[in-house]
C-alpha cells in the first residue's frame, strides 16, 4: 500500500545559474532572467521589502516591470528595448529555454520546477541504464520544460496541451536543447479527452506528469475546475499506466489544495500498487535574505 508522507517536504530549486530570484517584498518579486532583470507581482509575497523607503521605487534596477491593472490583467513597462525573446540555460541538465514576457505576466518558464526535472530525470536515466524503455506522458505541458527534461534523460515523451501556441513553444525549446530529433509527440488537445482516447487505443505509459490549471475551458467550452475534476483525471491516468509504472507527478498552483490533500489523493489512487508518496512545496531561494519563496505544491508517487 502506498502511504503519504507524514511531513510535507519543501524542495528548493537552487541549481540555477542563468536565473536568480533577487529579492521579494510587498507583493512583488525581482528576478534575473539571463542578462535581463524583471519585476513581477506574486500573490505569495505578503511580507514587506527589506530596506524599503516609503514612497520610493521598489527596486531601481530593472529592465521590465509588470504593472497589475485594477480591472484585471496588466501591462509591461520596459526601460530599454528588450529582444522579443531570449534564452536561458539550465546547466544541470544541459537544457535551453526560450524566454518571452507575455501579456499575462509569465515568461514561458517556471524555474522552481527544476527540482522536479532533476528528480524524474534521475529516475528515467536509472531505468534506461537497466535496459528498460520509458514512456512519459506530460499533460498540461505548457512550453515543455518537463518534456525536454524527460526526453534528454532518454524517455519517449508525449506532450499534450490545449493551446497550440504552447505546443509550438515546446518544439522550439526542444530544438534549443538539441532535442529536435528526440522521440517527442506533440499533441494539441483537451487533456482529459486525450487520456480517454489513449485508453481506448490501448496505449500505456510508464510515467505521467501533470500540471493542471485551477480553472480552464475545454475545446467545446466546458468548464474545468481543479477541485471538481482532478480525481476524475487521476483515475483516468491510472488506467493509462503500465503494469510496472515508474512515477506519477502532480503539480498544483492553487491555494485551495494542500500537500496533504495531494498526498491523500495519490494514496487512494495508487492503493495496492506499493511504492512511496511524497508531497510538499516547491520553492525558490531569495538571494537577498536567504528566505524561500513558495511557488506551488507537488505530489509524487514512485515505484
Amino acid at each position: 500500500m502506498a502511504l503519504p508522507a507524514h511531513r510535507p517536504a519543501l524542495i528548493v530549486a537552487d541549481r540555477w545559474r542563468d536565473y536568480q530570484l533577487l529579492d521579494c517584498g510587498t507583493g512583488m518579486k525581482q528576478e534575473r532572467w539571463g542578462p535581463y532583470t524583471l519585476v513581477r507581482p506574486d500573490p505569495q509575497v505578503l511580507w514587506p521589502r527589506q530596506g524599503a523607503v516609503p514612497g520610493a521605487e521598489a527596486w531601481p534596477e530593472w529592465d521590465g516591470f509588470y504593472h497589475r491593472s485594477d480591472q484585471g490583467g496588466g501591462r509591461w513597462e520596459f526601460r530599454r528595448e528588450l529582444p522579443e525573446h531570449w534564452e536561458v540555460r539550465y546547466e544541470a541538465l544541459k537544457l535551453t529555454f526560450k524566454i518571452r514576457p507575455t501579456s499575462f505576466k509569465h515568461t514561458g518558464l517556471f524555474p522552481e520546477q527544476a527540482v522536479n526535472w532533476d528528480w524524474f530525470s534521475e529516475k528515467i536515466r536509472a531505468a534506461r541504464a537497466a535496459g528498460r524503455p520509458v514512456s512519459v506522458l506530460n499533460l498540461f505541458g505548457y512550453t515543455g520544460a518537463a518534456t525536454c527534461a524527460a526526453a534528454a534523460a532518454g524517455a519517449d515523451v508525449c506532450h499534450v496541451d490545449a493551446a497550440e501556441g504552447m505546443v509550438k513553444w515546446c518544439r522550439e525549446n526542444a530544438a534549443l536543447s538539441g532535442l529536435a530529433g528526440a522521440s517527442i509527440r506533440y499533441i494539441v488537445d483537451d487533456c482529459l479527452k486525450f487520456v480517454r482516447r489513449e485508453i481506448k487505443r490501448g496505449r500505456r505509459y510508464d510515467a505521467i506528469i501533470m500540471d493542471p490549471p485551477t480553472y480552464g475551458r475545454g475545446s467545446t467550452g466546458e468548464m474545468w475546475r481543479l477541485e471538481d475534476s482532478l480525481w476524475e483525471l487521476l483515475e483516468a491516468c491510472r488506467d493509462l499506466l503500465t503494469e510496472q509504472p515508474l512515477f506519477l507527478l502532480v503539480n498544483a498552483y492553487t491555494a485551495r489544495l494542500s500537500p496533504t490533500v495531494v498526498a491523500n489523493l495519490l494514496s487512494g489512487l495508487m492503493d495496492g500498487r506499493g511504492g512511496t508518496i511524497t508531497a510538499g512545496e516547491v520553492g525558490l531561494p531569495i538571494a537577498r535574505d536567504g528566505k524561500v519563496l513558495p511557488c506551488g505544491i507537488y505530489g509524487r508517487w514512485e515505484s
